[in-house]
């Protein structure tokens, strides 16, 4: 494709006003008919008709049969149709980064996982996804213009403005500092490029699968190597100045407490005590000390512990690895019952390997924030690992493009 080639927003394919707000209440549901259409939107039955033809036309919605009459005729009932376009999600993590493709319904076609061990600089990081989306559009098929855009969830701090991925930390390999990911993806595939905090991305993901229940406040936490959060309230991501990628887990629970793993860390902050880096410290500690764990059989020699083998000896009931969790998660707990205690977040989705892999971790940090929670059992809180589980993040970093459909650009029509 010639580099001259204009890369289409996806937020320009929807021109009117109108079109875009309809086509955001037929995404919000499987499927709706035309008179709930009517209700929502104010407009009148001739207008709304020409707008959902205009949607017909332009191959983004369909007739999906009738609902049930309520004494007339059987309302005719509307969804997103699948197959106008693809959006790719890219999750950009310290352990693992992870490739997915959603058509536009948001249904997941296909993903990808790649480890991002100490040779996963960005250039073979890079390399990896054009070669795997090649394929993709190959094995689906795909042209060109099917193809929305791709969002990408990244460890920060980053520049979603700018596109660059600016100062994270605990990625093994080297090269992750200053790199404008963004310019580097849409020069190598021609299509728009978003950038956002991967935890940003993930709450997106969960708010899109509650979108039936109607959940206005939402907080999400992963717990990985570090900690990261974002926040929704009335549906909409709330952004601070600047991305403080692991300000979460500078949060003090013990002034007098252990080192931060940097000099530039707080000491007693959180990260300290129940990120997989406090977890891993503190099991080489108490082995080093002679206490028994089935972890010794699956630590090679010259090895230290690593996230994997805390979950292997997790799925054999360790006694060692169960304390130490327990007490990982218990550090969190009260750490989120502080923000709990704060921000008032109607549900909480909790992520990470910590959260996924197995019960103990997610169950032993909600029972302690509950707890520890000011006004419960007045507050009640919904607690939940979420739909997408690991996914989230990419999930959610392809939702975002879809989102664009139906973003307001300046100068359109009404």
């Amino acid at each position: 494709m010639p580099k001259d080639t204009p890369i289409i927003d996806p937020a320009d394919r929807i021109v009117s006003h109108k079109a875009k707000e309809i086509f955001s209440m037929i995404r919000r549901k499987h499927e709706i008919s035309k008179l709930d259409l009517l209700h929502q939107s104010g407009l009148t039955v001739s207008t709304l008709t020409r707008v959902l033809e205009d949607l017909i036309a332009s191959g983004l919605i369909e007739e999906c049969g009738f609902g049930a009459s309520t004494g007339g005729r059987r309302p005719i009932l509307y969804r997103v149709r699948p197959d106008y376009g693809c959006s790719l999600g890219l999750d950009i993590s310290r352990v693992s980064s992870r490739l997915v493709l959603l058509d536009l319904s948001g249904q997941k076609l296909a993903s990808q996982v790649w480890d991002m061990h100490d040779k996963m600089t960005p250039d073979v990081l890079i390399k990896q996804v054009i070669l795997q989306i090649n394929q993709w559009k190959e094995e689906h098929p795909l042209l060109q213009q099917q193809l929305l855009g791709m969002g990408i969830g990244a460890v920060g701090p980053l520049n979603r403005f700018t596109g660059r991925i600016e100062q994270p930390e605990w990625f093994q390999a080297p090269g992750w500092r200053q790199v404008d990911i963004v310019a580097r993806f849409e020069e190598l595939l021609h299509i728009p490029v978003r950038l956002d905090n991967g935890a940003n991305t993930a709450i997106v993901a969960e708010s899109f699968a509650d979108r039936m229940k109607n959940v206005r406040h939402m907080l999400y936490v992963h717990v990985g190597i570090g900690l990261r959060s974002a926040m929704m309230s009335d549906g909409k991501l709330i952004y601070g100045a600047i991305d403080m990628e692991g300000s979460l887990g500078q949060m003090i629970i013990q002034s007098d407490g252990l080192p931060y793993r940097t000099r530039e860390g707080n000491h007693g902050c959180l990260d300290t005590y129940c990120s997989v880096y406090a977890i891993e410290r503190e099991l080489r500690s108490k082995l080093r000390m002679g206490r028994s764990s089935c972890l010794s059989s699956f630590v090679k020699p010259n090895e230290e512990v690593q996230l994997k083998h805390v979950l292997a000896a997790l799925r054999h009931q360790d006694p060692l690895t169960t304390e130490i969790i327990t007490q990982a998660a218990t550090y969190f707990g009260i750490g989120l019952a502080n923000l709990l205690n704060v921000l008032h977040p109607e549900k909480v989705v909790l992520g990470g390997p910590l959260m996924t892999n197995h019960d103990l971790y997610f169950y032993t940090a909600t029972q302690t924030a509950i707890r520890k929670t000011y006004h419960y059992p007045d507050y009640q809180v919904v607690f939940s690992k979420g739909a997408f589980g690991e996914e989230a993040i990419a999930v959610g970093a392809a939702l975002i493009i879809i989102d664009r459909l139906s973003h307001h650009n300046p100068g359109l029509q009404g």
